[in-house]
């Protein structure tokens, strides 16, 4: 009886020993499939940014504006006085009835920008406004988005720089998807040569761009860590 249960004993022992080293084996083909779906899944994610960057490369270097154009309104998002100069010359030839210059400092006065863009008085007085609202690019949507609705606009000429315009245009059409937004890009001299890409200012500019263009796609999809952009605390209407 006694011989029984140490036999029993043994069996039982060796059992388990046997069962522990084939699940070894088990955990560590998991464990090394997981590496290799890992590794590819990562390997497939870096082809698709990169990829990414290419397309978005491609597009800002070959965007051009309009031969002809022309809407109900004309949109400058600041950031340099060539944007504005371009803004204000659109306006001077008739491409748009009214212009927003959106995002200016509160310190900058509009007979300032009058000065520094040579614009006529009669034409700046009559026709130009200057938003001092916005803080960011989503500001600037907003401030925008206010504004033509304000006026009743349809379609409006966006004017900013070539690498900035796809951030733009997916922020005006993500709070006023209803209004046509015609792109006005103003031609980054960096970017204008083939070679753009053996410029490091050039080269970093676009990469830090492209990151803000998949972090604004990633906010305007989830909705969330989404600011305001304003300087005043006024009630969103894309927030509701």
């Amino acid at each position: 009886m006694s011989m029984d249960l140490t036999t029993r004993k043994t069996v039982s022992s060796h059992a388990l020993r046997a069962r522990t080293r084939g699940d070894g084996p088990v955990r560590r083909s998991l464990f090394r499939r997981f590496l290799r779906w890992g590794g590819f899944g990562f390997i497939i994610f870096v082809a698709i940014v990169f990829g990414g960057f290419l397309h978005f490369a491609d597009s800002i270097t070959t965007l051009k504006p309009p031969l002809d154009p022309k809407a109900d309104a004309i949109v400058v998002l600041t950031g340099g006085y060539q944007r504005i100069d371009q803004a204000v010359e659109l306006l001077r030839t008739g491409a748009g009835n009214r212009l927003l210059i959106s995002g200016v400092h509160p310190t900058t006065t509009p007979s300032q920008i009058r000065k520094l863009t040579q614009s006529p008085a009669n034409l700046f007085n009559c026709c130009v406004d200057v938003g001092y609202d916005a803080l960011d690019t989503i500001g600037n949507a907003r401030e925008a988005a206010k504004w033509i609705h304000a006026r009743g606009y349809k379609s409006v000429l966006v004017v900013t720089n070539n690498y900035h315009m796809p951030r733009s245009l997916a922020e005006l059409k993500y709070v006023d998807p209803a209004t046509d937004f015609i792109p006005y890009p103003v031609v980054n001299s960096d970017l204008k040569t083939k070679n753009w890409f053996t410029d490091p200012n050039a080269l970093r500019t676009m990469i830090y761009e492209y990151a803000k263009v998949l972090l604004a796609g990633a906010r305007n999809i989830t909705g969330l860590g989404r600011p305001t952009g304003l300087r005043s605390r006024q009630p969103l209407d894309d927030d509701e």
